[in-house]
């Protein structure tokens, strides 16, 4: 009897497993098996053991049938529920069963790090011809159980991501394969330390060059908090699991603009669940993911072996794909991957001992395939053809340009540098050498009364331009703000009140001046009233230097998210623009820059497939032609939800563009306005080393609502302040609206390598 009721309390576990699926309790008679259940083990010692034993094989053969029939209708949310059970597997029980050994590394259990993120180095045994041949690798991922009160539901805080980033370059020393593991609905929206955002910028960053095979496997992942470990040389998903922007609660809140507090209809979440093309199917579909690893019905538990057996294989696989495509011998890598293609993952072993090292020559192919990769991610959430890619005469055009500016400033510029440092050296030594020549005769001048004459120095300085009508008496200082456009606010004949006013004494400002000579600036205590993106593009670059580019790249619906056509047609036809991001060349002060504008206006400047692509092209031309490259946000509200995972895959894809361009010599400049948060902080804008604020700008990886949603916790008005950002590290100073041309213009001057053009 002993055994049966073990049995009974299997199916019982099943029976809660569905309801929690399906989410209510009419589903298939759930409600009365399970009642059925409870009567059985109350009774269980007064029936016979032949009578149990009918009731439970019809229970058993009841529930299998559910199973079934649930997983052939698995809706996207019921997915996402899946991943959320607490009879999921996680990444303990994957190093428990996958790895012949681990150690835990940066603690373990309570006493970690971050309880959240696990690290470890483990091993990893396969067979050929029966002869074991033992790899190391570094395991890295989010725990979600084992510990479920401490480990914070797999959402990572910054020190976290941190330690994460801390083993990826112990593993790059140590030249062993990373295999990542994703479980997380997110990252902790806190800007404690280095902040949320900018960690995860820190890791996206690092990871586009790691010399070493990265191998990710997702569960569950949820926006930025994926990324931070989710950028890799080949990416599975499992089955059941899920991948998006953001979970389908928070989209639902979104798009039923549900006021905090109130409880988010669930109807609306699951048309949000299906709406996000979350599942693994739509991700392999989109090109976000490179595989699937096929679960059992209804998901693979904690206790589903045969599961981590195809764990195993598939990771091994996926690794020996990316080390073969990589290996200096051609012929072998071919061979190999002909051979391997249409064989199932547990047929995956080679019949070679392959070292999973690679040498100089293969870590640069491993860089350059890696590179293609993310370039390539997202082609398809965006219409329009950039420049590079037009007819014969643009594609010769920019070979041409490649060429030229290689030639005229890596080769002759650099030799000009060679030979000017050679004749410097020389005329040091020389001046040296005279000097102690005429020492004894400047000796004897001056005893003989004569004093050599100590000339001042010539100080350099700006000699102005003529002023109106030709005076050459007055000079124009060329850096003060271009004063060609006046804000249409400043029409309005009334006065405002500055929100510092209770605090500073500031006085009730006349709306033309406060938007016309003031810059929308508060004289008293420097408040910044927020201005249209329109004042930037006139005020701060030299009078007619505007040149856009790439104009015919346009968002689109790639998701065919229901009614979010209408929405673009409509940010289209109100801007004129087909983005939410604006690239083009400009001057400042004579100096020629690339410029990658997020404005407020489309979209509340959040970055979908075409915003990342035409960034990404951005940053190909300023590496080309030897510019700097501004990035001024006037606001961003993230990334784009509508997108789904294809707009989550930009952050890595223009974080390596960035790097790119940055391993280059290029000086990259982030500018924050208004309203700045979420994705594109947490990976391209926030991985500049020279990040700017205009005075009043909030900045952070998450707003206020989601904040206390997550942690249960308000935060001070402050805590987005420019003023608080800076003293986290996250930004590297503040600019007064006024002076922003003058600032941009010294950082210019005086920050990046010699390798621009103008140095």
């Amino acid at each position: 009897m002993k055994e049966l009721l073990k049995k009974l309390l299997k199916i019982e576990e099943r029976i809660a497993y569905l309801l929690q699926v399906k989410d209510y309790t009419s589903w298939g008679n759930l409600d009365g098996y399970r009642q059925s259940c409870e009567q059985l083990r109350r009774n269980i010692y007064e029936y016979t053991e032949e009578k149990v034993t009918r009731e439970l094989a019809r229970l058993d053969e009841s529930i299998t049938f559910l199973e079934e029939r649930a997983e052939e209708h698995l809706s996207p949310m019921e997915r996402v529920r899946i991943v959320r059970s607490s009879q999921r597997f996680s990444l303990k029980d994957i190093l428990e069963n996958v790895y012949e050994d681990y150690t835990e590394l940066g603690g373990e259990d309570d006493t970690n790090v971050d309880p959240a993120m696990i690290c470890a180095k483990a091993t990893i045994t396969r067979r050929i011809k029966n002869k074991p041949y033992t790899h190391s690798v570094m395991v890295i991922g989010q725990e979600t159980g084992h510990g479920e009160e401490f480990r914070n539901g797999g959402s990572c805080r910054p020190q976290g991501n941190e330690k994460a980033l801390r083993y990826m370059k112990v593993a790059e020393t140590e030249g062993i394969p990373i295999h990542f593991y994703i479980f997380t609905p997110g990252s902790y929206p806190v800007e404690e330390g280095p902040g949320a955002a900018q960690q995860i910028a820190r890791n996206i960053y690092a990871m586009t060059k790691l010399r070493v095979p990265m191998i990710s496997m997702i569960s569950e992942g949820g926006s930025g908090g994926a990324e931070a470990i989710g950028l890799s040389d080949y990416r599975i998903m499992a089955s059941h699991g899920y991948y998006s922007v953001i979970s389908p609660e928070g989209a639902a809140a979104i798009e039923g603009k549900i006021k905090e507090g109130l409880k988010v209809p669930r109807e609306l979440i699951e048309v949000c669940a299906d709406r996000l093309k979350l599942t693994a199917k739509d991700n392999l579909a989109l090109g976000t993911i490179d595989r699937i690893i096929y679960e059992p019905v209804l998901g693979a538990k904690r206790d589903d072996y045969q599961f981590f057996g195809k764990i195993r294989a598939e990771m091994v696989r996926a690794t020996d794909k990316v080390v073969l495509s990589v290996k200096s011998f051609s012929a072998l890598r071919t061979y190999e991957i002909r051979r391997k293609k249409h064989k199932p993952a547990n047929e995956e072993e080679l019949q070679m001992a392959l070292p999973w090292d690679l040498n100089k020559d293969e870590v640069k192919r491993l860089l350059e395939i890696r590179s293609r990769k993310y370039h390539e991610m997202g082609r398809i959430g965006f219409t329009g053809i950039a420049e590079h890619e037009g007819g014969f005469y643009q594609r010769a055009r920019i070979k041409t340009e490649k060429v030229y500016y290689s030639l005229r400033y890596d080769v002759m510029k650099n030799h000009k540098r060679q030979v000017s440092k050679v004749i410097s050296d020389v005329s040091g030594e020389g001046s040296i050498m005279l000097r102690r020549i005429k020492e004894p005769f400047d000796a004897i001048r001056t005893l003989w009364g004569r004093k050599k004459e100590n000339r001042p120095q010539k100080l350099i300085t700006y000699t102005g331009t003529t002023g109106p009508h030709g005076n050459s008496s007055v000079r124009v200082d060329p850096l003060e703000l271009t004063d060609t456009y006046t804000s249409p606010l400043a029409n309005s004949d009334r006065t405002v009140s500055c929100p510092n006013s209770d605090r500073y004494g500031c006085k009730d400002l006349w709306v033309p001046d406060l938007y016309g000579a003031f810059a929308g600036v508060c004289e008293t205590c420097g408040h910044h009233f927020p201005l249209e993106h329109q004042w930037y593009l006139r005020n701060i670059f030299d009078t007619g230097s505007i040149k856009h580019f790439n104009t015919d790249i346009a968002s689109t619906n790639p998701l065919n998210y229901t009614g979010f056509t209408e929405r673009l047609n409509r940010s289209k036809d109100k801007t004129g623009w087909r983005s939410g991001n604006m690239t083009f060349h400009a001057k400042i002060n004579g100096i020629k820059i690339v410029v990658t504008m997020l404005y407020s206006d489309f979209r509340n400047g959040t970055v979908g497939s075409a915003e990342g692509e035409k960034f990404a092209q951005a940053c190909d031309l300023a590496k080309r032609k030897k510019r700097p490259l501004l990035a001024y946000v006037h606001t961003t509200g993230g990334i784009r939800i509508q997108e789904g995972a294809l707009g989550v895959t930009q952050m890595p894809k223009c974080t390596m563009a960035v790097r790119e361009y940055i391993d280059a010599g290029g000086l990259y400049l982030v500018v924050y306005d208004n309203n700045s948060y979420a994705g594109p902080l947490a990976s391209f804008l926030g991985c500049s080393p020279y990040q700017f604020a205009i005075r009043s700008s909030r900045i952070g990886f998450a707003g206020p609502r989601v904040i206390r949603e997550t942690t249960g916790t308000d935060i001070p008005p402050d805590y987005h302040s420019a003023r608080n950002a800076l003293k986290r590290g996250h930004i590297q100073g503040i600019w007064d609206r006024r002076d922003f041309r003058r600032n941009l213009h010294k950082a210019l001057l005086t920050m990046g390598s010699s390798s621009l053009y103008y140095r």
